[in-house]
C-alpha cells in the first residue's frame, strides 16, 4: 500500500524566523507555529487549543519567509512531517521531535497587519531598492487616468432580459 505525507495549517508564527546557511551555503529557516482549534463543548461554552509546531523551510521559501514573516504573522503552510530521533549529550536518554518541512507557504494578511515587511529590529535590509517601474506598475508621472463613467442607479438592462 502507498504512504502518503501531507500537512495543511494555518497559524500564527510564535517566533521571529531564525534564518542559518549550511556549509553548501543552502539557507534554512526554523520557525513555530501556533495552530487554534475552536468548538463549543457539550454545555454549550466556547473552548480553544493550541498546537505548537516547529516548521523548517529550505532554499528560497526559507529567505522569503525570514525576509515577510516575523512572529505574529499569520501564514498557510503545506508541508510534509518529519521524525527527528537523537541522544541526548547531557541527560545520555533518547530525544525525539515530530517537525513539519515546508513544501509549499502563502502569505496572509496584508502589510500593515504585521511588521512584516520590515526587518528584525537592528537587523540591515539587504532588500534591494525598487522603483514601481520595474514592477509594471505605473509610476505617479504615468498617462493621467481615463475617464471613468459615472455609475447610474437605472439598470442598464431591460428586465423582459432576464430569462426567469
Amino acid at each position: 500500500m502507498a504512504n502518503f505525507n501531507k500537512v495543511i495549517l494555518l497559524g500564527n508564527l510564535t517566533r521571529d524566523p531564525q534564518l542559518r546557511y549550511l556549509p553548501n551555503q543552502t539557507p534554512v529557516a526554523d520557525f513555530g507555529l501556533a495552530v487554534n482549534r475552536r468548538w463549543r463543548g457539550p454545555n454549550g461554552e466556547d473552548r480553544e487549543e493550541v498546537t505548537f509546531v516547529d516548521c523548517t523551510a529550505w532554499a528560497r521559501q526559507a529567505e522569503v519567509i525570514n525576509q515577510y514573516v516575523r512572529k505574529g504573522s499569520p501564514i498557510f503552510i503545506e508541508g510534509r512531517l518529519k521524525y527527528d530521533s537523537w541522544e541526548d549529550k547531557q541527560g545520555g536518554g533518547k530525544r525525539s521531535r515530530l517537525s513539519v518541512v515546508v513544501e509549499n507557504f502563502q502569505l496572509l494578511g496584508g502589510r500593515g497587519d504585521a511588521p512584516a515587511d520590515a526587518p528584525p529590529e537592528g537587523a540591515v535590509d539587504p532588500r534591494p531598492q525598487r522603483q514601481a517601474q520595474q514592477r509594471g506598475r505605473p509610476t505617479s508621472s504615468a498617462s493621467p487616468q481615463q475617464d471613468v463613467p459615472p455609475v447610474s442607479d437605472q439598470p442598464q438592462f431591460k428586465e423582459d432580459d432576464i430569462p426567469f
